[in-house]
């Protein structure tokens, strides 16, 4: 609209850094900030180990690393997600089986996967998206009684909840993602969680280059070296600062998106009702943290042409993940049309909403304002 600026879709999470002194050792990996952000990971959520990564990509892919994945083995993955959730087992060879995704949540189906479990499953990946938990009581059971393991992907979810514990503290690990569009933010960063005792030492090494670096800066060794293959899955100390400073101030971010996602649920259900829209469903056993705001439209053509109205009157929007068996990477693994038909559907018709912790009160009454009129 002329005269205004065009609303983003996301704007990065940003508040003022602490006026620390800068040492020379703050610009290396795993100083006082990054120190700092596990501590409080391993008290607030209740994981067992936290490691900082370079991205929620590379916490996956350690992921991949501690289960020694290979040809024969099988990792299952949601079909709506975004591609690190699949790329990460593929490099290490596994075949990537794709289950289709829940109406209501957009997560993967737990009803469906007795029937994609088999004997070469190793793994079943769940990303709880948009920070609202996944079936994890039926999933945990299944994993119990057909013998592999559950990783949580849960780059959209920190410091969200299932049941009264946090996400990313129910499953043996779990990845998080601080990439600029997420609730809490560093540019490019991550974080895998170790919930499991058997995995916390192989994955300090593969970590760290494949050397025991971390014992040895904790003084239990006197020097350190090369104990196994690994590689650099480190998150430079400056980096850690940036995310610290938001992690410090998490219930103020939280409770602004918060305000934010109340104020368009409450101010679009009855245009939603009205014209066949399905808004946000959150089930009674989960609280989210407020991570995106979606609508579900009717169909593919409205909305497109919701996308172009927004467009015409200066608010950016957007559809989400193309469903992993359909992109052209996807059919060369087996994946085909048809095969997921809930995932296909779903990114037909969604659409997201312009969503950031620093969204004013004016932008959002704008967005509202332009969606009720279509």
């Amino acid at each position: 609209m002329m005269g205004e600026e065009m609303i983003p879709l996301n704007r990065p999470t940003m508040v003022e850094l602490d006026s620390m002194r800068w040492e020379a050792s703050d610009f290396s990996s795993d100083g006082t900030a990054a120190q700092e952000i596990n501590r409080i990971f391993r008290e607030v959520l209740g994981v067992g180990m936290s490691l900082l990564t370079p991205s929620g990509t590379a916490a996956l892919e350690l992921t991949a690393l501690l289960l020694g994945l290979g040809p024969e083995d099988e990792v299952i993955v949601p079909a709506y997600t975004f591609v690190s959730t699949a790329n990460a087992y593929l490099l290490r060879g596994a075949r990537i089986v794709f289950a289709d995704i829940r109406r209501d949540t957009f997560n993967i189906d737990e009803r469906l996967l007795p029937e994609r479990v088999t004997s070469r499953t190793k793994a079943v990946v769940v990303v709880h998206y948009a920070g609202h938990a996944c079936a994890m009581d039926e999933i945990c059971s299944l994993s119990e009684e057909r013998r592999f393991v559950v990783i949580e992907d849960n780059a959209h979810g920190l410091f969200a909840s299932y049941k009264g514990r946090y996400l990313g503290s129910l499953a043996p690990l779990a990845a998080q993602s601080f990439h600029s569009t997420k609730n809490f933010q560093c540019g490019e960063g991550g974080a895998l969680f170790v919930n499991q005792k058997c995995y916390e030492e192989e994955a300090e090494i593969l970590r760290e280059k494949g050397t025991d670096r971390g014992r040895f800066l904790r003084g239990e060794v006197d020097r350190y070296t090369w104990r196994s293959m690994g590689s650099s899955f480190l998150l430079a100390e400056p980096l850690a600062r940036i995310l610290l400073a938001q992690i410090q101030r998490r219930r103020e971010i939280l409770e602004k998106r918060r305000e934010h996602w109340e104020y368009y649920q409450r101010n679009l259900r009855d245009w939603a009702r009205a014209n066949g829209v399905q808004l946000p469903i959150i089930l009674p056993e989960c609280r989210i943290n407020y991570h995106l705001f979606s609508l579900l439209m009717p169909d593919k053509d409205s909305r497109d042409r919701l996308m172009k109205h927004l467009e015409e009157r200066g608010i950016q929007s957007a559809t989400h993940y193309p469903p992993l068996p359909i992109t052209p990477m996807g059919r060369t693994l087996g994946g085909k049309p048809g095969q997921c038909p809930v995932a296909e559907e779903v990114y037909d018709r969604l659409l997201r909403l312009p969503f950031f912790t620093s969204l004013t009160n004016e932008e959002r009454e704008r967005v509202v304002e332009a969606v009720r009129e279509f």
